[in-house]
């Protein structure tokens, strides 16, 4: 899953909200897995060679925030078209975690520009 993601933007391959991620979307049972990747490609299923056969490959950058709000205060973002992942910098792996449970039930058939 690591060698599959391209950390771009803010983030680094070694970047604690990478290695969270990744984490993150290991834990998750077959049925969280189907709707994570509709979030993040429009499709609940991988193309042939898993996330390694995805085309454009997955894009996690780093997403700004404006003060007075703080990373926390916002949900991940996507562009599902070109498999880009636009992840603020959470305070913690649980915040991650519960942040992209919201964003992809709430995602879920809506289509919004960012």
């Amino acid at each position: 899953l690591n060698e599959s993601i391209k950390a771009d933007h803010g983030f680094n391959i070694d970047s604690r909200a990478i290695r969270d991620l990744v984490e993150v979307m290991s834990s998750y049972d077959n049925n969280a897995r189907r709707q994570y990747l509709q979030f993040i490609t429009g499709s609940p299923r991988l193309p042939v060679g898993g996330f390694r056969g995805l085309n454009p490959p997955l894009t996690v950058v780093r997403k700004p925030h404006e003060a007075p709000l703080r990373p926390d205060d916002y949900l991940p973002s996507v562009m599902t078209c070109v498999n880009y992942l636009k992840l603020p910098e959470y305070s913690s792996r649980e915040v991650m975690k519960k942040k992209l449970e919201i964003a992809i039930k709430e995602g879920v058939g809506s289509f919004h520009l960012s």
